[in-house]
C-alpha cells in the first residue's frame, strides 16, 4: 500500500518557475512540496543563456513588452499587469543578486552565473523550509469528480493537496529532463495540447561553404530570406556559422517566421555583409582598396575589409580562379562581381535544427483554456498551469523566463488568497 502524504500545495517541477512559485508560497507560512525528477533543482536554468541567464527584459512599460508576444498579447496583459520586468529586478536584486542591462534590453546576473540565479531560488526554498524531493518523478495526477486530488510518484507514493502546480517546461533541451511531462498530464485532465516543435532554434543549410566557415561570427549583418524571388523577412544583427548552418541571436529569433515561410515551399537566404553601404560606395571602397595594394594578390587584399575566411569565401563564391590573380589584373565586370557577392551571399535553408538544439520550443496548453488572472486550468479549477507549458510563441532575449517569473507569481498569490 502506497503511503500519502498530506499538504497545501504541490509543485511538480523545480525549474524557474516551480521554484519562484514554491517559494513565494513557502514565505507566507503555506506547507509546500516540490516535486523534480531530476537529482537536482534548476538543471535547465544553470545552463540558460549560455551559462550566463538571461533573466529578463529591461523594457519595463508592460504594453511595450508584450509586443514581443504578437499571438498572446491579448492573454497576457493580467498577469504582466501583476508582475512585471521591473518586479523582476526589485526580486532578485533585494536579494543580493545585481542585474545588469546588456544590448537590446537584455537582463543578465552581474555576476554572469546562471548558477548564481539557481542558488537565490534554492536559498528562497530552504529559508522558507519548502519540502523539496529530487529524484521524484510524477507518474500522473489524480483526478476525482472534476478536481486535481494530488499525484502519485513512480515510487508509488502519494501527495494530496488541495491545490497543485504544474511547472514541467516544454520539450527543448531534453537533456534537461524537459520531455513534455506536463503535456502528457494536461491531456489527462482533458486540455487540448499543441504538439511541441523547436521554436527559437539554428537553421540548416546543406551550401558546403556555409559548413566550412563554422565557428565565424560575424555582427552587424542584415539577413534576408526570400521566396519565389521576394524578400519575405529582412533582420540585422549577428550570425553564427554552423557545420550545419546558421545561428545567433539574428538567426534564433528569426527561426520561426522562417519555419512557418518553409511550410510553403523553398526560403533562400543572403547575407549582405555592408548593410550599411549601397552598392556604388562600396564598388568604390574595393577601387581605392584596389589602388593601394596593385601588385598583391586578391587574397591577401581584401582579408582588410573582411574576415579572411570570410574573404576567401567571397573569392570563391565570385569566382575560383580570382584568389590566386594580383589585383591590378581584375576586370571591372568581374570587380563587380565580387562587389554584389559581399552584398548577396546567398544559400537554401532545408529546415530548422530539433528540439534537442532548441533555445524555445512551442506547443502546449491552449491559451482560451488557461484563466490568465490567476493561471487555473477553465477544466480543473484548482490546476495551476505555469511558463513554458503555454502555448507562447517568443523571441529569445529574457522574454521566456519572465514568463515563468510572472506565472509564478500570480499563481501563487492567488493560492495564498484562497487559504486564507
Amino acid at each position: 500500500m502506497s503511503s500519502v502524504q498530506k499538504t497545501d500545495v504541490i509543485v511538480v517541477g523545480g525549474g524557474a518557475s516551480g521554484m519562484m512559485c514554491a517559494g513565494i508560497l513557502a514565505s507566507k507560512g503555506l506547507k509546500v512540496v516540490l516535486l523534480e525528477k531530476n537529482n537536482e533543482l534548476g538543471k535547465k536554468l544553470s545552463i540558460t543563456g549560455g551559462g550566463r541567464c538571461n533573466i529578463t527584459n529591461a523594457t519595463f512599460e508592460v504594453a511595450k513588452f508584450l509586443d514581443n508576444f504578437p499571438e498572446a498579447k491579448k492573454f497576457l496583459h493580467s498577469p504582466f499587469s501583476q508582475f512585471s520586468a521591473q518586479d523582476t529586478f526589485t526580486f532578485f536584486e533585494s536579494r543580493r543578486l545585481p542585474l545588469v542591462t546588456e544590448a537590446r534590453n537584455r537582463v543578465f546576473p552581474k555576476s554572469q552565473k546562471a548558477t548564481d540565479v539557481t542558488a537565490v531560488l534554492r536559498k528562497e526554498l530552504k529559508k522558507n523550509r519548502v519540502n523539496v524531493q529530487t529524484s521524484s518523478p510524477v507518474r500522473k495526477v489524480l483526478f476525482k469528480d472534476g478536481i486535481a486530488k494530488g499525484v502519485l510518484l513512480k515510487n508509488g507514493t502519494v501527495y494530496e493537496a488541495p491545490y497543485i502546480v504544474l511547472a514541467t517546461g516544454g520539450m527543448a533541451a531534453p537533456e534537461t529532463g524537459s520531455t513534455g511531462d506536463g503535456f502528457a498530464f494536461l491531456s489527462t485532465a482533458g486540455h487540448s495540447v499543441s504538439k511541441p516543435s523547436a521554436n527559437v532554434v539554428p537553421l540548416k543549410t546543406d551550401a558546403k561553404w556555409v559548413h566550412k566557415l563554422s565557428g565565424t561570427s560575424v555582427s552587424f549583418m542584415e539577413l534576408r530570406f526570400k521566396q519565389n524571388g521576394k524578400t519575405k523577412l529582412k533582420k540585422k544583427g549577428k550570425i553564427l556559422f554552423t557545420h550545419f548552418g546558421i545561428s545567433g541571436p539574428l538567426v534564433l529569433n528569426s527561426s520561426h517566421e522562417v519555419s512557418e515561410l518553409l511550410k510553403k515551399g523553398p526560403v533562400h537566404a543572403e547575407i549582405n555583409l555592408f548593410p550599411d553601404t549601397n552598392e556604388h560606395d562600396l564598388d568604390k571602397r574595393v577601387v581605392r582598396l584596389f589602388d593601394n595594394n596593385k601588385n598583391k594578390k586578391l587574397r591577401n587584399v581584401l582579408p582588410e575589409i573582411l574576415p579572411k575566411s570570410l574573404a576567401h569565401t567571397v573569392i570563391f563564391l565570385s569566382d575560383l580562379s580570382l584568389g590566386e590573380v594580383s589585383v591590378h589584373s581584375i576586370t571591372k565586370d568581374e570587380r563587380k562581381k565580387l562587389v554584389k557577392t559581399m552584398q548577396a551571399l546567398g544559400f537554401p535553408i532545408v529546415g530548422t535544427m530539433g528540439l534537442d538544439r532548441a533555445v524555445l520550443s512551442d506547443g502546449g496548453v491552449k491559451l482560451e483554456e488557461v484563466d490568465f488572472k490567476n493561471m487555473t486550468s477553465r477544466i480543473v479549477p484548482n490546476l495551476y498551469i505555469l511558463g513554458d507549458l503555454l502555448n507562447i510563441n517568443r523571441p529569445s532575449g529574457g522574454f521566456s523566463l519572465q514568463l515563468c517569473w510572472t506565472t509564478a507569481h500570480v499563481a501563487a498569490r492567488d493560492i495564498i488568497e484562497k487559504l486564507k
